[in-house]
């Protein structure tokens, strides 16, 4: 038996409800001209390699004109490309090329900041009267002095900085260098809106919108509350619960414009939202009568513990919480947090991507993460994030280095250069040259999940519902009217006997593990350590 709920299969043609998002570090993909850096022009030399391995869509992180005080979330222009990565020429080529091959493009878009090097901020600087000054948000300082108010950079420290000449302090919920925009600002808005038109013009088919809960700020500038729940040793910014600084309720009135913008041009885009959110809280940013963002990203999977029991409960609290037309988002690692293979393991790395590709919903993986590569250490000396120069704990270096792409070339086929981050040493032996020759890789368990997802309705677009096992398993079916899966996935390295109502019968689709596809299960049926199992069900059960 299952535990249902009320979300049927989707029956609505949205390409992005059934694609697999690729996310890609443009720094780390791939060197075209040797100066170590990856560009567009080595993206684009690596189509074959996207095709193969069957996404549907990439996601591709700042490539805008920057100073890199973030490494491109520092925006100094919307509308052109870093030098670094090429030129509007090679970006349309990339467009093109990706299309091409049926494959679409996600622009990351930086909302809430901009780089200290706009022309927009550094005229708000020059003097309280200029016409770019409402278009930051100004304060002056507390009665008593020093900042407006106690609110946090996530960057660690305040989140204020005084300019000394006017008096005045700016707020910035990240770097000091990253200016955060006023969005009740109507100018503000015209002019963001501007440059994302201008990217639909060029023929993204979308935007994932960086930081997207930050936006609007209480306009009384109240302090955020103190987190009672903070211990020492945590980054600054869980001192306090942002319920002020973020998060507020204007926020849904944006989402709502933003979704008329895309929906404006002749062709389906999505709006991804970058939110840092419980259930609750973030299926909101769906809007009322669906009217919001296509797909609040949803990172809370990244931080249950890896077992059946709380894997299985925030899944069930999720998709309770989804609004009726609500598609659900899945993610297991980004530019930003620890690599899902050295949270769980390389192992449980096959389990997780099983998992994560035959959720309901759209699944965003990130790039190597289908190599099952693990954070770099990084030597002293050669760290680069700014984040994690200020303060340690929260360097993002180990999760943001080159891909491997040979055994033989120097720099794994990376560059011919000198790479920006060092790779693995353990790089050229999880190589896609080597994994590709391999029929038990990672790289090709993931392809092959892929092509199973790509070829049935129930496991891309069906409905999701728990299923009644025994055994300490994580275990969930995916199903249309004419198909059923099943998917039993094992969150340890002990074997674990499993077993399953008479209903649930029918042989092995796929397996983490060599040697069972085609093998009969019924009734009981035993999972090897760090193995999860996809079963074609014989019938699919009213």
């Amino acid at each position: 038996m299952t535990t249902s709920h009320d979300h049927a299969p989707s029956t609505k043609a949205t390409w992005w409800q059934s694609a697999v998002i690729y996310e890609i570090y443009p720094r780390s993909f791939q060197d075209s001209d040797g100066d170590g850096v990856g560009d567009l022009e080595g993206i684009i030399q690596r189509l074959s390699y996207l095709e193969w391995l069957g996404i549907d869509a990439v996601w591709i992180t700042p490539i805008y004109p920057s100073p890199l005080a973030d490494f491109g979330y520092d925006v100094a222009d919307y509308t052109d490309i870093h030098p670094l990565f090429g030129d509007l020429e090679a970006f349309d080529h990339l467009v093109e090329a990706l299309h091409a091959k049926n494959i679409r493009l996600i622009l990351d878009f930086v909302p809430n900041h901009t780089s200290e090097q706009h022309p927009w901020f550094l005229d708000a600087k020059s003097g309280p009267t200029s016409a770019h000054r409402d278009w930051y948000i100004w304060q002056n300082p507390a009665p008593t002095g020093g900042p407006p108010n106690n609110w946090v950079s996530i960057a660690g420290g305040g989140g204020w900085e005084l300019d000394a000449e006017s008096g005045q302090y700016y707020c910035h919920m990240f770097l000091k260098e990253q200016p955060d925009l006023n969005w009740r600002n109507p100018a503000v808005r015209r002019a963001m809106y501007d440059a994302m038109q201008f990217w639909l013009a060029r023929g993204v088919d979308g935007f994932r919108l960086d930081v997207f809960w930050l936006l609007i700020k209480d306009w009384r500038f109240r302090n955020d509350p103190l987190n009672p729940d903070y211990q020492d040793g945590q980054p600054d910014f869980r001192r306090t619960l942002p319920i002020f600084s973020g998060d507020r309720p204007e926020i849904h009135e944006i989402a709502t414009e933003m979704r008329a913008l895309v929906e404006s041009v002749d062709r389906d885009c999505v709006l991804i939202g970058e939110i840092y959110q419980p259930a609750e809280k973030l299926v909101t940013y769906y809007g009322e009568d669906g009217r919001g963002l296509h797909l609040p990203f949803n990172f809370n999977l990244m931080w249950q513990h890896w077992s059946p029991r709380p894997i299985l409960a925030y899944i069930e609290e999720y998709e309770a919480a989804l609004p009726a037309d609500g598609w659900p988002s899945w993610v297991l690692g980004n530019h930003d947090q620890k690599r899902i293979a050295s949270r769980v393991g390389p192992a449980q790395a096959r389990v997780a991507m099983l998992v994560l590709l035959t959720l309901r919903g759209t699944p965003t993986l990130y790039y190597g993460d289908e190599l099952a590569l693990e954070n770099v250490p990084i030597p002293p000396g050669q760290e680069q994030d700014p984040f994690g120069l200020a303060h340690p704990e929260q360097g993002r270096d180990p999760v943001r280095t080159p891909m491997p792409w040979s055994r033989q070339e120097r720099h794994a086929g990376f560059t011919t250069g000198l790479p920006w981050l060092p790779l693995g040493n353990d790089h050229p032996d999880r190589c896609v040259e080597l994994q590709r020759d391999d029929p038990a890789s990672m790289l090709n368990l993931t392809r092959n999940l892929l092509a199973l997802r790509r070829s049935s309705a129930a496991l891309s677009r069906g409905a999701w519902s728990a299923a009644k096992v025994s055994g300490d398993v994580l275990a969930y079916v995916r199903e249309t009217e004419s198909e059923r899966y099943l998917i039993v996935a094992n969150l340890d390295d002990q074997v674990k006997t499993v077993g399953l109502d008479e209903q649930m019968g029918g042989v092995v689709a796929l397996s983490t593990h060599d040697g069972r596809d085609g093998e009969p299960m019924d009734k009981v049926m035993e999972l090897r350590g760090d193995e999860a199992l996809i079963i074609r069900c014989q019938q699919n059960a009213s």
